[in-house]
């Protein structure tokens, strides 16, 4: 703090503590260090006393100068300020250490008697306060201000001294010359000193309440500098014997003057610093067509810089080829650095006069990165012919032996320079590329290395482009040409043209440029561009001058091939990844977000195919000559797009009419690019970096200040707690973390499951804190957090967080809860707290559409199921899922772990289903499958399970663009809405996909599914409603909708319902027909009886008495004896009777 206090010119300050009210200045200690009662006087005594009662004046209880505390009710300050000593002394304190050593004022400000008040009672203390700090502000603009300047030059004069006739306390002119000093209104005697200079003295010099009175200074230097030699700045005139007189002629016209670009002056050996200048420069310089990045960092955490040079700077244009020159992968092989500091210069001094700078600029998109090797550059030495220090990077590894390699399994750890390097290749569609080396002179095109291991010819499949593209940089070069070009070094070696294939020269296993062929579209071949590695700085413009046309008649053959675009036959949008295959050539290329592709070719007749998935794929006939790139355009219909009438109806795109659904979508799309989440990142107002772990405490204190920050975007809330009663937090992110929004896809990350793994738990807040603090600042961010609903579980396993061990890479120490439970194996029974408050919280809630767990161990991801024996629903999807994860990170996509004790396990793409890597019952995953119908895949972030915390950064930039994938995966696959034919939405209703996975819609009829790329069937079902079946076409780089209308159910009890009617139809009429019959027959018999019922009121009266005596009897049974009919049952004549 001190350093900073003195390193910039700050000039007021307020130190703010608690413990009673009132304004204190210095000086905070005497002499004597008495107790209290020693007013210590400062040179500027009523300066502070003016400051101290700008704040006490305004303060409603300091300005009594009463403050009342407990205690120290007698307690008064007049006007509510006080000099520190006669306080109390206080040695050492900050405010005297301001004044004494700095130009800055500090008084220090004691707000309130409770030092840590209760939360309510801090609106109070704002409004007490509030107007005190804006005054207490405000005085940082009273005094005296100006500028000392040297009369001759006019340069301001840095370090030179104010002083204040009559007050012992001077201040010094900062760099320019400028100074600021601090009086209360009066009048003053100012004087400006300093070495070399004459002092000058400003007298009767008023200051008023108020803005500062400007004063300048300009000061003679003591001693004149030397005139300067003329005979140094021009060039000496010719002896007038020289000068004879001619006859005049007429004048002959003068041929059109050549052109001539203008060549960099810039030579010299660029340290990292120098280099780091130079680079600001030029793309500070010339904004318009420059664009300054860096793609990571080294060991030594240098930038690994790199320039684009275009037309148009930081966006891809659609049809535009990229290009990129790679230098000083070899930190002692230091001319292709030089000479790409010089192509920078020469590119931006010459485009807009040169026509050939100016076409290559305008049609090409040039990134130059001047050192992969940094820190090795820092090791080299000048003069190094054919030496190796400073060759490897920090870690003493060679970088071009780093890469993964098709014939040889690579045992060095990859390396932060090499991964950095790869994720920049697969963010950019690289076409061509060259990487530049020292120690001999010439062009070397893969493949590197062989099968065998020894000095042969490997050809690649483009063996004849590559052959073609090494003779345009070498015929451009004389000496490499030649082809003998170290003959003192080795007189034997020689190169036909310059050039030679890799491996037939030596065996370069793990080589960059075969990396670059076989994981990317982009062509790269190694160019040596001397014998001596490290030469002296003055023979720099002579490789300059080798080298020039060399450099930029390779750039060139980027447009040298076919290039086009292919398209969707429906929408006319372009195809993300469509392949282009050439017939006889094994190596195809992908198309970019727009549809674009490009393929170089040597000249001839191909036979070019492009396809996609879900796409019937399209070939034609193209011929290629030298003059340049041919535009072959592939407009591709859809497989099964043609179905027959009224069985299948097929939906394949959402509805655009709404302009915002459109922008939405165009985002996705334009994320889904291969660059996409890059420059998102590249874009980000801040990025936000991990450096250390956060034990509980800290964890959920770190949760609460994200919400109170951010109300309006996060909501926390506790799932349960663990064994030990500490909270399981969840924080949701969302425009509207309170409301139910059903129509939003909704997200979870869960990490901690181990506690000895907490990796997963940084890189989660971390991500929490990047989204809020971008939210409103990022668009695309922005637009996320408005359209998705993201629930952050950073701590499931909290008790075992707590006794794990930072540095315990293998340690199982906090591995399980507290009950020693392993919680991934508990899902299935949920005995445990943690477990439960997850199961019922988060997984039954059947609301989530996609869910990440994070965890410790290696670096690979996996999907449903962890059951050995478990079948897989879904399976394209869930690997689908995986594996967008795994490719966004930079190495976890190429299978190699490498993680001790397992240094050759292989995992094909990085995704393994969990069962095939490490089966066990009642995970996390499975569970959230089978019941809460909700895909989940397992990251491992990386092979120690707690490293140190110096690793975080490193970790959560691997990491971060694979977390952002996922909540722009989030919104693909299918969105729908069911309804019925009145417009009412039908929730709960049953929606299977392919025959197998079942969803349900949600409140309002909607439902969402991820699902992998390509058509899919879906079978919408619901009580009541007849059931539909619709095919829908999921992209891979946008999402898809449905809406669903349900007719009226047409079958009852499995059967048609026409029968079912005709059917109920007949039994009606016949049990109405019954109906009538039966009250026919009763009418007659009704009749019938009707004197019977005479003759039993006549003898009513005679039988009465007979009737009450009879026990056993019932009335019935007397009556039917008397008066019963022969000829009627006895069901007949009860029926009589009732009527």
């Amino acid at each position: 703090l001190s350093q900073g206090e003195t390193g910039r010119k700050f000039l007021l300050s307020g130190n703010l503590h608690g413990g009673s009210v009132v304004a204190s200045y210095p000086y905070d200690d005497s002499p004597t260090h008495r107790l209290t009662g020693v007013y210590s006087k400062s040179a500027d005594d009523e300066v502070f006393k003016y400051l101290a009662k700008a704040y006490a004046s305004h303060h409603p209880i300091m300005r009594t100068g009463k403050p009342n505390c407990p205690g120290e009710e007698g307690e008064t300050f007049p006007d509510g300020i006080t000099n520190g000593a006669q306080w109390y002394d206080v040695e050492g304190g900050m405010q005297d250490y301001n004044y004494v050593w700095a130009n800055c004022f500090e008084i220090t400000l004691e707000l309130s008697c409770c030092k840590y008040p209760p939360t309510s009672e801090l609106p109070k203390e704002w409004e007490n306060n509030r107007e005190s700090l804006l005054a207490f502000i405000e005085k940082v603009h009273i005094g005296v201000k100006g500028f000392v300047r040297d009369a001759v030059t006019g340069a301001g004069l840095d370090n030179a001294t104010i002083a204040v006739a009559g007050i012992a306390h001077n201040i010094t002119a900062g760099r320019f010359g400028d100074y600021h000093r601090l009086l209360v209104p009066g009048t003053y005697n100012v004087t400006a000193f300093v070495m070399g200079y004459t002092p000058v003295t400003k007298e009767n010099i008023e200051v008023k309440e108020g803005d500062a009175t400007e004063v300048n200074f300009s000061l003679q230097p003591t001693v004149m500098p030397p005139a300067p030699n003329v005979t140094q700045l021009t060039a000496a005139p010719a002896p007038v014997t020289a000068i004879t007189p001619t006859p005049v002629q007429a004048e002959t016209p003068k041929p059109t003057p050549v052109h001539e670009p203008i060549q960099p002056v810039d030579f010299r050996h660029h340290h990292f610093s120098d280099m780091e200048i130079f680079l600001r420069r030029y793309a500070n310089e010339y904004p318009s067509i420059t664009r300054l990045y860096s793609v990571g960092k080294s060991v030594e955490l240098r930038e690994l810089y790199v320039m684009e040079i275009s037309d148009n700077p930081g966006v891809h244009e659609a049809g535009e080829p990229e290009f990129k020159y790679i230098g000083n992968m070899h930190g002692n092989e230091v001319v292709g650095r030089e000479l790409l500091l010089n192509l920078i210069e020469y590119l931006c001094k010459n485009f807009g006069t040169d026509p050939e700078v100016t076409d290559l600029v305008q049609s090409t998109r040039i990134h130059i990165m001047p050192s992969m090797n940094p820190d090795g550059y820092e090791k080299s030495q000048e003069g190094d012919k054919g030496g190796t220090v400073g060759r490897n990077n920090s870690n003493n590894y060679d970088l071009n032996r780093n890469f993964p390699d098709q014939f040889v399994h690579v045992t060095d750890p990859p390396q932060p320079e090499t991964r950095a390097v790869m994720a920049w290749l697969q963010s950019y569609p690289f076409v061509l590329s060259a990487n530049l080396h020292g120690g001999s002179l010439v062009v070397n095109y893969p493949f590197d290395d062989d099968e065998q291991g020894i000095a042969i010819y490997s050809k690649s499949p483009d063996d004849a482009v590559f052959q073609k593209l090494a003779l345009a940089y070498s015929k451009e070069n004389a000496k490499m040409y030649q082809g003998s070009p170290c003959k003192d070094m080795y007189p034997t070696e020689y190169f036909p043209h310059g050039i030679t294939n890799g491996a037939q020269w030596y065996n370069v296993p793990g080589g960059m440029q075969d990396w670059n062929y076989l994981h990317t579209n982009c062509f790269e071949v190694t160019i040596e561009l001397g014998c001596v590695k490290y030469p002296k700085a003055e023979e720099l413009p002579k490789y300059w001058a080798q080298n020039r046309r060399s450099l930029l008649q390779f750039i060139k053959q980027v447009h040298q091939g076919v290039w086009g675009f292919v398209l969707d036959a429906v929408d006319k949008r372009g195809i993300l990844n469509a392949t282009i295959s050439v017939a006889d050539i094994n190596h195809p290329v992908t198309t970019f977000k727009d549809g674009d592709f490009w393929r170089l070719l040597v000249p001839g007749t191909y036979k070019i195919t492009a396809s996609a998935r879900g796409y019937d794929p399209l070939s034609k006939m193209v011929e290629v000559d030298s003059k340049g790139g041919v535009q072959v355009n592939f407009t591709l219909s859809r497989t099964d797009s043609k179905v027959e009438e009224g069985k299948v109806l097929v939906l394949n795109t959402p509805d655009t009419s709404n302009p915002n659904e459109k922008e939405f979508e165009t985002l996705i799309k334009d994320l889904s690019a291969e660059n996409g989440l890059e420059r998102l990142l590249l874009t980000s107002s801040r990025d936000v970096t991990p450096y250390r772990y956060r034990p509980y405490k800290d964890l959920s204190e770190f949760l609460r200040g994200l919400y109170l920050n951010y109300p309006h975007i996060t909501n926390l809330t506790s799932l349960g707690q663990s064994v030990e009663f500490r909270q399981i937090w969840s924080l949701e992110i969302s425009n509207k973390p309170n409301e139910s929004e059903p129509e939003e896809p909704k997200i979870r990350f869960v990490a901690g499951i181990h506690g000895n793994a907490p990796v997963g738990t940084e890189l989660l807040l971390t991500l929490a804190e990047f989204l809020c603090m971008n939210y409103k600042k990022n668009d695309a961010i922005t637009k996320l957090i408005d359209r998705t609903r993201i629930v952050i579980v950073p701590s499931l396993n909290p008790d075992g967080r707590e006794i794990a061990q930072e540095r315990g890479c293998t340690s199982k120490i906090g591995q399980t809860n507290a009950h020693g439970r392993d919680l991934d194996t508990d899902f299935t029974t949920a005995r445990e707290p943690e477990t439960k408050a997850i199961v019922e919280n988060l997984i039954l809630k059947h609301d989530f559409s996609l869910s990440v767990a994070l965890d410790g161990g290696s670096l690979l991801v996996t999907y449903p199921y962890d059951k050995p024996t478990q079948s897989v629903e879904n399976k394209e999807t869930l690997k689908h899922l995986a594996s967008v994860y795994a490719n966004n990170h930079p190495v976890m996509h190429l299978g190699q772990p490498g993680c001790p004790n397992k240094s050759d396990e292989t995992i094909p793409g990085g995704v393994i289903r969990g069962s095939e890597w490490h089966s066990h019952l009642g995970s996390m995953k499975d569970f959230s499958v089978t019941f809460g119908q909700c895909p989940e895949i397992t990251v491992y972030t990386g092979c120690c399970y707690f490293p140190s915390a110096g690793q975080l950064p490193g970790l959560w930039a691997d990491h971060r663009k694979s977390l952002l994938s996922m909540l722009v995966e989030v919104h693909k696959g299918v969105h729908g809405i069911v309804q019925d034919k009145s417009g009412r939405a039908i929730s709960k209703a049953a929606i299977v996909l392919n025959e197998g996975l079942r969803v349900y819609t949600k409140e309002g009829g909607y439902f969402h599914v991820l699902l992998a790329p390509g058509f899919h069937s879906i079978d919408a079902t619901a009580s009541g409603y007849q059931q539909k079946h619709v095919k829908v076409f999921v992209r891979d780089d946008a999402p898809s909708s449905v809406f669903i209308v349900f007719d009226t159910e047409n079958r009852i009890f499995g059967l048609p319902r026409e029968l079912v009617i005709t059917v109920a139809g007949a039994s009606m009429s016949a049990l109405v027909l019954t109906a009538c019959i039966i009250w026919c027959v009763c009418s007659i018999k009704s009749n019938r009886h009707k004197d019977g019922f005479h003759r039993l009121r006549q003898h009513h009266d005679d039988y009465e008495d007979e009737i009450r005596m009879m026990s056993t009897g019932s009335k019935k049974s007397l009556l039917s004896h008397e008066f019963q009919d022969e000829t009627d049952t006895e069901e007949e004549t009860l029926y009589s009777s009732k009527h």
